[in-house]
């Protein structure tokens, strides 16, 4: 039995020890022959249902749908700043937060009716969550998120708060990361981005039309499962969890497949285009076998943006505001957008484990 080991600490930029493996047993005898790649845990395929359960699910969860993926590997844990770090230091590789915005694209990021600023005030910068100081009506989002100068990988939490010249943080998810850095991220390393279908399926964990990767019993401050938010959203987080921002990976108990925080902490961008009409397509296909998702993005809430698909929930999620704390739960953004409660984890087939294992020998 895998018990729950509480991690406490607060992540307003004050470093955390945790991050040590729990102490499983993986069911490894139907992997792939090793070596086996660092850090990653063999997802075996299969065929599942894909789709929401319970009163939770929205409508782009709609029709389930049966779907097949072939097996693959997933990083344990979102992707660390320590490993990012290895990957800038590699290539001088520059984050979409770090660079000038273009108006275009910022507004995107910003709540509908913004005004053009004037050319001067457009600096790099990313999009940072503030508490209010009381309840607030929860339609409007800019009442607690703000476009911060200065904030970005480094400084996910505005100029002041560094993660780069110091290790204490190696082991937090990075976070400010766009699409396209961590599609950037992915090349360097020789993976990808999850397909939705993939992410969903390993975020099951091997549990059959359960509504969460744990089972069907929802979190609570009594059912502490993930890094989410407790208390009044967005003003007081009760932190039962230990958190208030990220959490350092591995602080939770991985799912059924060995998987850490795939479930809360931070948001974990998918490969795919987002459309609420993707599942109705899959299942007038029939059966799909390792689907790519659509081949464009439309947004009927913003039909001139474009967006890509993020899964998993964060440390922002509870059940009057977001609840997608769901293997299910679909969420879109713009791939522009850095947040500090997105992140995301990295894949890779078997096939190209080969190759890239035989050129480091």
């Amino acid at each position: 039995m895998i018990t729950h080991q509480g991690a406490g600490g607060d992540m307003n930029l004050q470093a955390n020890a945790s991050g040590k493996d729990f102490n499983i047993v993986l069911d490894t005898a139907n992997w792939p022959a090793k070596p086996w790649p660092e850090n990653m845990v063999w997802i075996p395929g299969g065929d599942y249902m894909m789709g929401g359960n319970g009163g939770e699910a929205r409508p782009d969860e709609y029709p389930v749908h049966e779907v097949k993926v072939n097996g693959f590997w997933m990083d344990k844990t979102e992707v660390t700043i320590g490993a990012f770090k290895q990957f800038v230091k590699a290539t001088g590789y520059t984050t979409t937060a770090e660079q000038k915005p273009e108006w275009n694209q910022l507004k995107q990021q910003l709540p509908p009716g913004t005004p053009e600023p004037d050319a001067s005030a457009l600096v790099p910068g990313s999009m940072v969550f503030t508490p209010t100081s009381g309840p607030v009506q929860l339609n409007d989002f800019s009442q607690w998120w703000r476009y911060v100068p200065g904030a970005n990988w480094r400084h996910p939490n505005g100029p002041n708060s560094d993660v780069f010249t110091t290790t204490a943080y190696d082991n937090y998810p990075v976070t400010q990361v766009s699409w396209f850095d961590a599609i950037a991220y992915c090349k360097w390393a020789g993976k990808k981005l999850p397909t939705e279908a993939e992410w969903e399926f390993a975020a099951r964990g091997g549990l059959k039309n359960k509504r969460y990767s744990w089972g069907d019993d929802g979190p609570s401050s009594q059912n502490v499962k993930a890094n989410l938010w407790q208390g009044g959203f967005p003003y007081h987080n009760d932190k039962v969890d230990g958190f208030d921002l990220a959490a350092p990976v591995k602080s939770f108990v991985p799912n059924g497949y060995g998987l850490y925080e795939i479930i809360g902490n931070v948001w974990e961008w998918c490969s795919d285009w987002y459309r609420p009409d993707t599942y109705e397509k899959d299942k007038q296909r029939g059966v799909v076998s390792d689907p790519l998702g659509p081949k464009d993005s439309y947004d009927p809430e913003d039909p001139y943006a474009i967006k890509r698909v993020i899964r998993g929930g964060s440390f922002l999620c509870n059940e009057n505001y977001c609840a997608s704390y769901r293997p299910a739960a679909r969420m879109k953004t713009d791939p522009y957008t850095g947040e500090n409660h997105t992140g995301f984890r990295a894949v890779m087939t078997q096939s190209d484990w080969k190759v890239k294992s035989q050129k480091h020998n």
